[in-house]
């Protein structure tokens, strides 16, 4: 489990330095007053993150440069990069602070990344952060097979929550060692709260009166659930089946205003009409019981029907954005953190926003809800429950109806621009790699580079997030996958001259750099969150921010056209994201034992880029690889 979802990319600098001194409204970790020794033990024992060794970091900057920039690029930023960590330098002064902050600090790193990378990015939340997660197509394809299907959903959610309540979750561990639970702890009863500058996140789930509702939209329509009889015991699937049809039948039309469209907006527009929303106290309400929802459940119409990969790819669209105004993009609330998704035609998946976790929980809590429903059911039980779903209303002005049309607008055009694409390589999954002694996700990156230079001829910046859970309240760093080694190979693979023994051990080297970063990264010691903490210091201490932070090389380094990530699941799944810079591509994939499930974005604005002629090239270079290891007798070890 190598490449751990992170996808969220970085550029600090554009707000002014005092902006950064101001108290940050971020998610909270597990207050240690609420809950019992177990999970306290736990991660007490965990190590704190450790701050890299300066010249290391610098030594790494210059190889993760050579093969994305122009060698007189390099020339000069070398320079820059020697003045920046000599004695006495501003290097080595920021150095000193960020070791004093970390240890002064559970973890230096964790509340600014939530606040640059999350709080403060004023774009929409849809596509350009949230990620989706499209479920196999399920069994059934009418009304009461989807309100069968979301009850069970519903309990298996409630049956992970017991686990968290109660603290019986099991430890995860990545190369023998124990991962940080925290993430866990932040994913059901929390929300995201649009700010006029910055957001902020709020997590009741261990507050003294934890939520015992779910929020369920349908028709564009919210309604609190209530999961728990009187008496404190969960609902049974019966109940919960009476529950939702109540819910449904109670919506058959669509005629109210579609509030949940707003939070599609761009994190200010949505901050403004957010202010202006919950001044009625009704509004007020009815926006406090969603955010204090365990999670929100949507029940989505049925879509026109297609087959195959086309399929996969409306489903990814449906999980991502909801497909516009028209179809389901109002049948959301977005700054819920986890939204399960049900299709009355078996579409079905989840959307979640990014800040308080990264993919795994979230996977995680998938899995176990996927195999949940898949037991069998042992007779009926009493269908009685002690109240019924809620309605929640809305009080719409002028100013809010026109906010309303803008967001629909806005959210139709980002539909359109996004193009999605779910494909299954059947050729081979994990089984290949591994016969040849090689990581899985190194030969699948490595591909993406062969892939990109195959398109475009030359290699660029490439974000992989590493999972830093092995610290406590760790989130993410980046593996940097255009390497030296990756950029040799593929600008040999295809060069007829070459001879396959040559090939191959480029092949090989790339894969072992591959492998070498990513246990760099995961040992804390990758370059880039390194450089933001170093940055992030200057703008705090409103220093002039140092020239290898306004390089031109600094700002290549961080434009990602490839945005990757590897979401390992049981389930046969996919998660999918857009891309984070205009020309490039947001690619996901799940390599399972003998088939790999990639989704692939990219947008129709930009005329460098298609992402289905960008699949079609990965599954060539795929394909090409294998080829070149069984050809070649002395690859097999």
């Amino acid at each position: 489990m190598w490449g751990i979802w992170s996808r969220t990319v970085v550029k600090v600098g554009m707000a002014k330095p005092c902006s950064f001194v101001k108290p940050c409204h971020l998610v909270k970790p597990v207050s240690a007053t609420r809950i019992s020794g177990r999970y306290l033990t736990h991660q007490k024992g965990l190590p704190s993150l450790p701050v890299p060794p300066l010249q290391q970091t610098c030594e790494r900057y210059i190889a993760a440069l050579e093969p994305i920039v122009e060698t007189e690029e390099l020339k000069y930023t070398k320079k820059l990069v020697d003045e920046f960590q000599k004695a006495g330098g501003d290097g080595e002064r920021l150095q000193r602070a960020l070791e004093k902050r970390a240890s002064n600090t559970e973890n230096w790193l964790s509340d600014w990344w939530v606040q640059v990378a999350y709080l403060d990015y004023r774009l929409p939340v849809v596509v350009h952060s949230s990620p989706g997660l499209v479920l196999p197509r399920m069994n059934f394809t009418d009304k009461q097979g989807q309100i069968r299907f979301a009850a069970k959903l519903i309990a298996g959610v409630l049956d992970f929550k017991m686990m968290i309540d109660n603290e019986t979750l099991p430890v995860e561990f990545m190369g023998g060692k124990p991962l940080c639970m925290n993430q866990y702890y932040q994913v059901l009863s929390s929300c995201r709260i649009p700010g006029l500058k910055r957001d902020s996140i709020v997590n009741h789930s261990r507050s003294s009166s934890s939520p015992k509702h779910i929020t369920v939209v349908h028709n564009c329509q919210f309604f609190v659930l209530d999961v728990y009889n009187s008496d404190g015991t969960l609902l049974s699937v019966d109940q919960l089946c009476v529950q939702l049809e109540h819910i449904c039948n109670s919506s058959q039309q669509n005629n109210s205003e579609p509030v949940g469209i707003l939070t599609t907006s761009d994190r200010d527009t949505w901050g403004r009409t957010y202010q202006s929303l919950i001044k009625d106290k009704i509004n007020k309400d009815s926006v406090s019981a969603i955010q204090r929802s365990i999670f929100t459940l949507c029940l989505d119409g049925a879509m026109p029907q297609v087959s195959g990969d086309v399929h996969r790819s409306r489903s990814a669209v449906q999980m991502l954005h909801g497909g516009g105004s028209q179809w389901n993009s109002a049948n959301r609330w977005f700054d819920k953190t986890l939204q399960f998704i049900i299709g009355e035609d078996g579409t079905c998946g989840a959307n979640y926003e990014h800040a308080p976790a990264e993919g795994p929980p979230i996977v995680a809590l998938i899995d176990h809800v996927v195999e949940y429903t898949r037991r069998i059911e042992l007779g009926k039980t009493p269908v009685k429950s002690s109240s019924m779903p809620q309605k929640l209303h809305f009080k719409i002005t002028p100013e809010i109806k026109r906010d309303i049309e803008e967001a629909k607008h806005k959210m139709d055009i980002l539909a359109q621009d996004l193009d999605m694409r779910v494909v299954v390589f059947e050729e081979f999954g994990k089984n290949v790699p591994k016969t040849y002694k090689m990581s899985p996700d190194a030969f699948i990156q490595v591909a993406l580079q062969l892939a990109f230079y195959r398109m475009y001829q030359h290699s660029c910046a490439t974000y992989e997030s590493a999972s830093l859970r092995m610290f406590r309240l760790g989130r993410t760093d980046t593996i940097r996958s255009a390497s030296r080694a990756s950029g040799e190979f593929v600008k040999v693979f295809d060069n007829p001259s070459k001879q396959n023994t040559e090939k191959v051990e480029l092949l090989e080297k790339a894969v072992q750099a591959h492998r070498w970063y990513t246990n760099m990264a995961i040992s804390g010691q990758a370059i880039d969150r390194h450089l933001l903490g170093l940055k992030m210091l200057a703008l705090e201490q409103q220093i002039t921010v140092p020239p290898i932070f306004t390089d031109k090389s600094y700002s290549k380094a961080l434009h990602y056209r490839l945005s990757t990530s590897q979401v390992p699941s049981k389930t046969d799944c996919v998660m999918c994201f857009g891309p984070v810079v205009t020309n490039g591509y947001g690619v996901c994939y799940n390599p399972m034992d003998d088939h790999i499930n990639f989704a692939v974005s990219s947008f129709n604005t930009c005329k460098e880029t298609d992402a289905a002629a960008f699949a079609q090239t990965v599954k060539g270079a795929l394909l090409d690889m294998r080829t070149l290891l069984e050809e070649t007798p002395k690859a097999r070890l």
